[in-house]
C-alpha cells in the first residue's frame, strides 16, 4: 500500500483521506485544532502522554507543501523563521573574567525559562556565536552559566541529528530503532562562552556539569531521561579539545552535506567532528531494545 512519510510516521493514503476530513469538517478548525484532531485520531503522544502538536503540525505543513492536503491560513503570523533577535544593552560585553577554573567557584546552570532570560540567551547567541541564532528544534532545554552572578556561557540542547552515520553506527542501532528512539538522543545544539571570559578549563567544566544536570532537568520538563548526548563540531575552527577534556567521545565526521541536500554528490555544508557523551551506562540496551526501551533505575535515581 502507498504511503509517505513525514516526521518519522508513515501515512498510508487512507490516512490522509481521514486527515482531509477533519479538516474538511463542519467546525471549520484552524491549523491547531487539526493538529490536535489528527494527533488524537492517530494516538501521535509523547511520552507523558500528551498530544504531540508540535510535531503534527510539522508534519501536516509538509504534506500541504507536496500538495497532498490543503490547510487554513495560520491564525496568527509566527516568527520569522533565522529572523535575529534584537540586540540590547543585556548582551553587551561585561568586565573581563580570567584566570583559571579555581578562581572562580561553584559554576550554577540556570535554566532558561522566564521570558527575559530567553531574549538574554536569544541575543548572546546572535551577537557572540559564529553559527549565529536559530530556533533550536524539537524538545528542547537552554541554559545561562553563571559564576558569583557573572554571566560566562550560554548553551542549548535540542532535537538530535536524524541521520548520522558514524553516530548510528557507534550506537549499533538499526533504521526502525533510530525512529523510535531519537528522542533519547540530545543534540548540543549551541555553546557559547562569552568573549569577555578567558578562563582556562571552563568550557570543559561546563560541559561536565550540563552532562549532570540536563538529565533530571530533562526529565521535569517532558517525563523522561535522554540517553546520549551528541555534538556536531566544525573541524577547521575547533579541534573539540574541551570535549575530550570533559570525557566526550568523538566518533568521526559528518559527510558534509546539510538538511537540503538532495543530490547527496558534493559537501554543502563545513565538515564536522561527531561527539557524543553516553547519560546511561546502558545507552546502548536502551537505544537497541528490541521492542521498548530498558528502563535502568540507576538512571532515575540520580541527576
Amino acid at each position: 500500500m502507498l504511503s509517505v512519510r513525514y516526521c518519522g510516521r508513515d501515512f498510508t493514503l487512507g490516512d490522509i483521506e481521514d486527515i482531509r476530513a477533519i479538516i474538511a469538517s463542519p467546525e471549520k478548525p484552524h491549523r491547531t485544532a487539526i493538529a490536535e484532531a489528527v494527533c488524537r485520531r492517530f494516538n501521535w503522544l509523547k511520552l507523558d502522554g500528551g498530544l504531540k502538536v508540535m510535531s503534527c503540525s510539522v508534519a501536516l505543513k509538509r504534506m500541504a507543501a507536496d500538495g497532498w492536503i490543503d490547510l487554513p491560513p495560520p491564525l496568527h503570523r509566527g516568527p520569522t523563521p533565522g529572523k535575529v533577535p534584537v540586540l540590547t544593552t543585556a548582551s553587551d560585553p561585561q568586565p573581563p573574567v580570567e584566570g583559571r577554573r579555581g578562581d572562580l567557584g561553584p559554576l550554577e546552570l540556570r535554566l532558561v525559562t522566564p521570558p527575559k532570560q530567553s531574549r538574554l540567551w536569544n541575543e548572546l547567541i546572535a551577537r557572540y556565536h559564529y553559527a549565529g541564532y536559530c530556533r533550536l528544534a524539537g524538545a528542547q532545554l537552554r541554559y545561562l552559566v553563571y559564576a558569583d552572578g557573572r554571566l560566562l556561557a550560554a548553551l542549548g540542547f535540542g532535537a538530535a541529528a536524524w541521520s548520522v552515520y558514524d553516530r548510528d553506527a557507534f550506537i549499533g542501532w538499526s533504521a526502525e530503532q533510530r525512529m523510535s528512539r531519537l528522542h533519547l538522543v540530545a543534540n548540543l545544539a549551541r555553546f557559547l562562552i562569552c568573549p569577555w571570559v578567558r578562563v582556562k578549563f571552563l568550557a570543559s567544566s561546563i560541559l561536565a556539569l550540563a552532562a549532570r544536570q540536563l538529565p533530571g532537568d530533562w526529565d521535569a520538563r517532558y517525563r523522561y531521561r535522554p540517553a546520549l548526548l551528541e555534538s556536531f563540531v566544525e573541524s577547521d575552527r575547533f579541534d573539540g579539545t574541551c570535549f575530550r577534556a570533559a570525557n566526550w567521545t568523538c566518533v568521526g565526521e559528518t559527510v558534509g552535506r546539510g538538511k537540503r541536500d538532495r543530490i547527496h554528490n558534493r559537501p554543502t555544508t563545513s565538515f564536522k567532528s561527531v561527539w557524543v557523551f553516553p547519560l546511561n551506562p546502558l545507552f546502548r540496551q536502551v537505544l537497541c531494545a528490541p521492542d521498548h526501551p530498558v528502563a535502568d533505575p540507576r538512571q532515575r535515581g540520580h541527576s
